[in-house]
């Protein structure tokens, strides 16, 4: 007699995006299909990342990107890998990357779909050369513009109108987290099979518990208000402690899973960071739109983030993510004190 296979989920990433599809009968696939596009970068992504010490991707690429920063050798593929997968497909009208300073067309000979990508393609990878998790970020919207090239308008939207967001999160296991705005779930991919597997359905960030994660070393720099709010935190015991990673995707997954916020103000004395560090776009709205779904809440400590109207692709804003009760606590402080 044969034997059976132990009980698990094969729910793949593709079952799970055609199921949601077949809920909206207006739906024409095409959004279904960037999905699995994206999956497919994930997958790629992933497996350079398992072999980064053993190929030559470590280090820095030897040139600055649009925000200032190092552009380190792992960027610039993951950048490339997630062009290559979705540019050439119909799909896209037009794409937005941390890594360029302007849109990102669709190459010539190729047709425009009603999609816009938005997408920081290794947060955190100053991180690779210690070994530490990063990830994809990535914002879509349907495009405002009636057709051919998108447009700046395409692009500067408000979060509370992105269509889906998500991210990879490149660690001990490779996750997909995403939200097509009916919830969020979750799915491990399975290096046997080459999948993604739902493995997290239905996810929800606590509404008690979990940790404060916050880089304290800008601590000096931080308003009044963010100061009272963090020692508020220190004091209260509806968080456990402090945890802090340096890579937004990680000390978001940790605050999606167990509870409590992140967040990362305004530095003061940094010309920089003097209106936040974090993009709008591509970092800030992505995480709103999946910790509103998964019933918490983001603001920049006066508004709801997925509010804010970008002027700019590559504007910054403060960040406070995570258990509603703990971000509106934030604004109270702000309110108060600032």
């Amino acid at each position: 007699m044969t034997a059976l296979l132990p009980h698990r989920s094969f729910t793949t990433i593709e079952r799970h995006i055609l199921d949601e599809q077949r809920s909206h009968p207006e739906a024409t696939g095409m959004l279904t299909g960037l999905l699995y596009d994206l999956a497919l970068a994930g997958k790629v992504i992933a497996d350079e990342m398992t072999r980064a010490g053993l190929i030559d991707i470590l280090g820095r690429a030897g040139d600055v990107n649009v925000q200032g920063e190092e552009q380190m050798k792992v960027d610039l593929l993951a950048d490339q890998v997630i062009r290559a997968v979705t540019a050439h497909n119909g799909r896209l009208a037009v794409m937005v990357s941390e890594e360029e300073p302007d849109l990102i067309h669709i190459p010539d000979g190729y047709p425009t779909g009603k999609y816009v990508l938005l997408y920081d393609p290794l947060d955190g990878s100053s991180n690779i050369d210690v070994n530490v998790s990063v990830g994809t970020v990535f914002a879509i919207h349907q495009r405002r513009s009636a057709g051919g090239p998108g447009t700046l308008v395409d692009c500067l939207q408000p979060g509370r109108d992105l269509v889906a967001a998500g991210y990879f999160i490149y660690s001990p296991s490779t996750m997909l987290v995403y939200s097509a705005g009916d919830g969020v779930n979750g799915f491990t991919l399975d290096p046997n099979i080459g999948e993604f597997i739902l493995t997290h359905p239905h996810m929800r960030i606590p509404d008690h518990g979990g940790y404060y994660s916050v880089d304290h070393g800008y601590e000096r720099d931080w308003s009044e208000g963010v100061r009272r709010f963090t020692h508020y935190l220190q004091t209260a015991s509806t968080v456990k402690s402090q945890r802090y990673v340096g890579s937004l995707v990680a000390d978001f997954h940790r605050t999606l899973m167990s509870g409590g916020l992140y967040y990362y103000p305004a530095i003061s004395r940094d010309p920089v960071r003097a209106q936040g560090k974090l993009r709008l776009l591509y970092e800030a709205a992505p995480f709103a739109f999946l910790a509103e779904q998964a019933g918490g809440y983001a603001s920049d400590g006066r508004q709801r983030i997925l509010d804010i109207q970008p002027t700019a692709l590559h504007q910054r804003t403060p960040l406070f993510v995570g258990s509603r009760a703990l971000v509106e606590k934030a604004e109270e402080f702000i309110k108060q004190y600032d």
